[in-house]
């Protein structure tokens, strides 16, 4: 408690560098991903996007077991108590996976890995052999719903067997749920909490569609946009029009009212319609306050680049693996800089109100 409010005196005032270290290490590992989610810029192949280039941009295809093993000792050497994040793009299509987790593992290094679950059955033993503490599964509605979004026939089947699977062994990574609200799911929303209920996971968590709408990109760019150049992101298949804020609003108020083995959460946490209908329709309105994640936070992409936070912020290089360490790249002048105009700019920049670290 005392250390994260020491890390929030230091982001505020002095924010080009930070004593704290860093909490999570977030990989991507990969630039491939088996599913086709059509909320997402990799799924309908809109790939000019910052979100799609920071998941699928790099070269190499996957990290070369090489580097990651230069950052699990680094990790180590530098950071021992940061988390390992296996995020980015599919973990379990990784081909370095089993042996990269085996090496965090003997380096004392805690694991998690956020992944649709396609191939969970068939990793599952490689991630208890690996001894990952947390899973992170996406799953979008129940089971129709989900295959639609996801334009796989079996994907919540294969994902269901292999939360059955893994769950039975005694040293089962915890497993958490994630669902992205869609105009697709936001009917069934208490359905697949339901659903859930007597399964063996920690958490479902909710959250809202992280997106950037062309004119907020625009307004972002004519201000920040030489150094942190913003795109219009995960809107390609989306119509928030569709949604009947009523009915979101009452799926929310359900599920809070119930009582679950675990407690579901929304991200942001919104309580009322005219907060919802300003989300999704005044996206030019800031509703966070900050963004934490940057104090806490960095991404390794394929080719070592690294990036603030993870995934959805800016394609902006704070340094490279193959040239700088781990404690250069995270007191880097980039990132200080980076910090300094977020807090500058009193938390967020423009094109971060939607993106799921403004909450």
């Amino acid at each position: 408690m005392i250390n994260e409010k020491l890390r929030a005196i230091n982001a505020k005032f002095y924010p080009k560098y930070i004593v704290q270290n860093p909490k999570w290490i977030v990989l991507g590992v990969n630039n491939v991903c088996n599913l086709h989610c059509k909320m997402c810029d990799v799924g309908t192949q809109n790939l000019e996007t910052n979100f799609a280039q920071n998941l699928v941009g790099s070269h190499p295809l996957n990290m070369p077991l090489d580097l990651i093993k230069r950052l699990i000792d680094q990790t180590s050497e530098y950071y021992p108590n940061a988390k390992l994040g296996y995020a980015f793009t599919e973990p379990l299509v990784y081909p370095h996976l089993k042996e990269s987790l085996l090496y965090a593992n003997e380096k004392g290094l805690d694991t998690t890995i956020t992944t649709n679950a396609l191939n969970l059955r068939r990793k599952a033993d490689d991630i208890l052999e690996g001894k990952v503490k947390e899973l992170y599964i996406s799953l979008d509605g129940l089971q129709d719903t989900h295959n639609y979004i996801r334009g796989n026939s079996k994907s919540f089947q294969k994902a269901l067997e292999g939360i059955e699977y893994i769950s039975q062994f005694e040293n089962s990574p915890e497993i958490s749920i994630y669902c992205v609200i869609t105009e697709w799911n936001y009917k069934e929303l208490v359905e697949f909490v339901d659903f859930f209920a007597n399964k063996p996971i920690k958490h479902i968590g909710f959250m809202h569609q992280n997106f950037i709408t062309k004119d907020v990109a625009e307004g972002h760019n004519a201000v920040y946009g030489q150094l942190y150049s913003a795109t219009h992101s995960n809107i390609e298949e989306t119509d928030f029009s569709v949604f009947d804020m009523h009915i979101l609003h009452q799926q929310i108020q359900k599920i809070k009212a119930k009582e679950y083995s675990f407690k579901p959460s929304f991200s942001p946490d919104i309580n009322d319609i005219e907060k919802l209908m300003t989300y999704y329709y005044k996206p030019e309105v800031k509703l966070g306050k900050t963004c934490n994640d940057v104090f806490t936070n960095l991404m390794v992409k394929t080719d070592g680049t690294v990036i603030p936070s993870h995934g959805r912020c800016y394609n902006s290089t704070m340094g490279n693996l193959y040239e700088n360490t781990l404690p250069e790249i995270w007191n880097s002048k980039h990132y200080g800089d980076f910090r300094k105009a977020l807090v500058n700019a009193g938390g967020l920049l423009p094109a971060c109100n939607r993106c799921c670290s403004a909450f």
